[in-house]
């Protein structure tokens, strides 16, 4: 009798809204079918979720890429861990004055955020697409002081990541995560000038208390969220903006 009485309370995921959200919607009734009942936390931030599933307010959570859990595991002592990759958002480069990322002029101006993580993931982009190189070990977390060859003389623009896809019209191109790019009407899969490759570091992950990683609801949870049926509903609600990431 205990057991079964386990099994009816739901677990508790935490998402952010918009696309984690709805996917979340999505696995929720294939989980169902599988005896799992999932419920639904939303967050507006990224501090909040991990902080809840630390606490034991949340079982899972599902918002985030590796590097920013590694980066508040490191900063916070979180005993949280992935148990497995989600969806991944490619960050799109961006331009009203250029169609092909080579035809950037020289001196041209290149918006990136001015966020560690993304900043750093925006200059790692420019550098797998050949226009600039940065200096051995610069990492995850490179900044425009790590250029050490800049051929087109690229002026690097540090702006808040919400502006960038505002500020195209005085940049000549910028990079813009696809969040604000889908709420700025831009689509990554037809209107970016370049995009990051899907392997990326970036790719997003469902996190859970250390103590819990072996739980069967873990299992569940992940079977669902990585079924072909999720597949589809991801392929065809976002139309590339969003990509399989497992």
């Amino acid at each position: 009798m205990h057991g079964a009485l386990a099994q009816d309370k739901p677990i508790k995921v935490g998402v952010t809204a918009g696309p984690h959200a709805q996917i979340m919607e999505h696995v929720k009734k294939i989980a169902e079918k599988d005896g799992l009942k999932i419920q639904i936390v939303e967050f507006s931030d990224y501090v909040q979720p991990n902080a809840a599933l630390a606490a034991g307010d949340l079982d899972a959570n599902s918002y985030q890429h590796k590097p920013y859990l590694d980066a508040q595991v490191k900063d916070r002592g979180y005993k949280l861990v992935s148990v497995g990759y989600t969806v991944n958002y490619p960050i799109g480069l961006y331009s009203k004055k250029v169609k092909k990322l080579e035809d950037l002029k020289e001196g041209a101006r290149f918006g990136i955020p001015n966020d560690p993580t993304n900043g750093g993931r925006v200059l790692l982009v420019l550098q797998d697409k050949g226009l600039i190189k940065l200096k051995d070990g610069a990492g995850l977390k490179a900044t425009p002081l790590d250029v050490v060859s800049n051929p087109k003389k690229l002026r690097f623009v540090e702006l808040d990541a919400a502006q960038l896809a505002r500020s195209l019209d005085d940049l000549d191109a910028a990079a813009v995560n696809t969040n604000f790019a889908l709420s700025a009407g831009l689509n990554p899969a037809t209107d970016a000038i370049a995009r990051e490759s899907a392997k990326s570091p970036y790719v997003n992950i469902i996190a859970v208390r250390e103590a819990d990683k072996d739980k069967p609801w873990v299992a569940k949870l992940l079977k669902a969220y990585q079924s072909e049926d999720t597949r589809r509903f991801i392929q065809s609600e976002f139309k590339g903006a969003v990509l399989v990431g497992w």
